[in-house]
């Protein structure tokens, strides 16, 4: 393909997501008003428990069987793979740039946490319609386009809402627990504050001449300042698995993607509900109907919130400028490492449209999810709008540049 096919084929697909994107702004304007804060929040919430979880369970099912599962083992192990890169550069940048405690894990989870579904959905299938594609007939590679789309977005929403939901909601309450932890940090390993005895107002002149035989001692024995000391570690896992639960971990979207799965993999289930001759199609069908209004409002939630970034408060120049050049710089370069070592080794099979996706994944923007988290939470709602305004401004660039340099890269593996 010429050069300048290749990023004509790869702009197509980030314009569609512009344009729904710039009409989302629109109708967020004072003066329009038909995309309000307000429904914008409420607009979340039904996508976020209805919409989200029917996308990803109907495409999974309709495209999901054991056999493609066993070939494609590798992509759940890739977009693992791009969740720790980066989160280690998120870690980094928080070293570097030293946020407030309420966007620690807004920071993260950006640096970590790429738009696995909305976009790959949106992307893959018109690149398979464009005149030149490298990936074969266009229906065919539809097809199998969107079943690598579903699993990633799959994958991606089990990582995300198992993940970065957890670290962003206790990034949340992090800020009002600062006080209190200091306060504990600032005691000595063989000291406590003394407690006061629990006794009423008529005793307090006994307590004073007894003091030795009410009051608590001041110190810790040796032995149990060793314990202490020892028992740091079982304390701190305590304290994380105390603030994980199921009820967060399988948010509506994993349960959906749960439910793909086993639609999908279990013949007897997936005779029942999918196809045209099914007993029970209307019930895919239906869910097919809810899930494609997910990729279209979300965006159009973005662009709402992306008109708020331009309003919205003044932060750290760096944490933007890092995100963006972790998301677009240095992952994409890990990507291809990461990519070319699975094909020496044989861990990937050479399809050409398999491996235009998992390179991909490696250069997508911060997942749209991440602002809903924020408005659940109400943590670093303003921060996060400026954060996308910026880093999908810059993907309208990056991701064509990057779609353009794979199709030429795989074209040639």
């Amino acid at each position: 393909m010429e050069v300048l096919q290749l990023f004509i084929t790869a702009s197509i697909p980030v314009l569609k997501v512009l344009l729904i994107t710039a009409l989302g702004s629109y109708l967020a304007l004072d003066h329009v008003n038909i995309l309000g804060e307000d429904t914008r929040k409420h607009l979340n919430t039904i996508v976020f428990y209805v919409m989200s979880p029917a996308l990803v369970s109907s495409n999974l099912a309709r495209t999901i069987t054991y056999e493609s599962m066993v070939k494609l083992w590798f992509m759940p192990v890739n977009i693992l793979i791009t969740f720790i890169f980066g989160s280690i550069l998120g870690w980094i940048l928080l070293l570097l740039t030293r946020p407030p405690a309420h966007l620690r894990g807004l920071v993260l989870g950006c640096c970590a946490a790429g738009n696995l579904g909305n976009l790959l959905l949106i992307i893959v299938p018109a690149v398979c319609k464009e005149k030149g594609s490298p990936f074969g007939a266009p229906d065919v590679c539809r097809t199998y386009g969107l079943a690598y789309a579903s699993l990633s977005m799959a994958i991606g929403a089990i990582y995300l809402w198992s993940y970065v939901y957890n670290i962003v909601r206790i990034s949340a309450k992090r800020s009002t627990q600062d006080s209190t932890q200091s306060l504990v940090r600032s005691s000595t390993p063989n000291e406590i504050s003394c407690i006061e005895p629990l006794l009423s107002s008529k005793e307090s002149e006994v307590v004073e001449e007894n003091a030795n035989h009410y009051a608590l001692p001041c110190t810790i024995p040796e032995e149990n300042a060793k314990m202490t000391t020892s028992g740091k570690i079982k304390q701190r896992i305590m304290m994380v698995f105390g603030k994980l639960n199921l009820k967060t971990i399988f948010a509506p979207s994993t349960t959906g993607a749960i439910v793909g799965f086993s639609i999908g993999v279990i013949p007897q289930i997936r005779k029942a509900l999918i196809g045209d001759g099914a007993p029970l199609r209307v019930v895919q069908d239906t869910a097919s109907l809810l899930g494609d209004g997910a990729i279209p409002t979300l965006t159009l939630i973005i662009g709402g919130n992306l008109l708020k970034g331009l309003r919205g408060p003044g932060m750290q120049k760096s944490l933007v400028v890092g995100i963006i050049i972790v998301r677009f710089v240095a992952l994409p370069l890990i990507g291809i490492l990461v990519i070319k070592g699975a094909l020496k080794f044989g861990l990937v099979h050479s399809d050409p449209l398999y491996l235009f996706v998992l390179l991909l994944q490696f250069s997508l923007p911060p997942a749209m999810n991440i602002g809903t988290m924020t408005q659940l939470f109400g943590a670093g709602e303003k921060e996060c709008s400026v954060i996308m305004l910026w880093t999908y401004a810059f993907a309208s660039v990056s991701l064509t540049f990057w779609s353009a340099f794979f199709m030429w890269l795989v074209a040639r593996m």
